[in-house]
């Protein structure tokens, strides 16, 4: 049996005239798809969790998940934080995760447990349907955002369990292909049971040995921009970004587009 459990998200991205806020939104809805029966043996919901203390369960609000023994858990929204639109250095860094709680920031991550009572391994892939792209644009050939490329880097795991660890790309995942399906991580069998973070990107406390990828976003004058959702400043995440080629017109309209998070179970025997 193959059990396969998708869902997809609405990326939206934002962009003004002089100066640009560059917005994802998440709207996520799931579903599962196979051949053969499931049955639920272990625990239902695993709350989210910190990814660089994952002994430590957190909340960063509400997000996609999926339900099963083998499930998503949860996945970070994506945002941009605002930038002013140039001719070149066309790179727009993401939001970093911030939570409801004081718990620090933290890069993007999403959240797979696997309570299998026979964990054969498990595969996470994640795919781009469309070009970012915007109805309103007049002229036909302007309204996506073609060769807009997003990217993915500093991938890695973790868990509070003693389960051997999944194996995560360190190369960056760059989603220059429409509806191709890009390995993040795969767990070979007895690999990656319980509950385990992906995450892209990480802060300065984290002691995995991971890279800061996390920069405190200030004003013009030097004060920190305070997220209006959470309260607390806002951080920039290098490790998750977006580019855009310096040839494509951009305009000041909101453009969409959509990722497809797919967790599939290795075929058992």
């Amino acid at each position: 049996m193959k059990l396969i459990t998708y869902f997809k998200c609405s990326l939206a991205l934002l962009l003004f005239a002089g100066m640009t806020a560059a917005v994802g939104e998440q709207a996520c809805a799931s579903s599962l798809d196979g051949s053969g029966s499931v049955n639920v043996v272990g625990k239902d919901i695993s709350p989210p969790v910190d990814p660089e203390k994952p002994g430590n369960e957190v909340n960063p609000g509400e997000g996609p998940s999926t339900t099963g023994d083998l499930r998503i858990d949860f996945v970070s929204s994506l945002n941009f934080a605002a930038a002013e639109i140039t001719e070149t250095n066309r790179t727009y860094d993401s939001l970093a995760q911030l939570f409801h709680s004081d718990t620090a920031a933290r890069g993007y991550y999403i959240q797979v447990s696997d309570f299998r009572s026979e964990p054969s391994g498990w595969s996470l892939t994640l795919s781009q349907d469309t070009p970012f792209t915007s109805s309103i644009i007049q002229t036909l050939e302007d309204q996506s955002l073609k060769g807009a490329v997003l990217s993915f880097g500093n991938g890695w795991a973790n868990s509070a369990g003693n389960s051997q660890t999944p194996t995560v790309s360190r190369d960056t995942l760059a989603i220059n292909e429409m509806n191709t399906a890009y390995t993040v991580a795969v767990a070979g069998s007895g690999q990656g049971k319980g509950v385990w973070t992906i995450a892209f990107g990480a802060s300065g406390e984290n002691t995995s040995n991971q890279e800061n990828t996390l920069t405190a976003l200030t004003d013009k004058n030097g004060n920190a921009i305070i997220d209006p959702i959470f309260n607390k400043p806002s951080y920039s995440n290098s490790a998750v970004s977006l580019s855009v080629p310096e040839t494509i017109n951009i305009y000041p309209v909101q453009y969409t587009t959509t990722l497809t998070w797919s967790l599939e179970a290795a075929p058992t025997e």
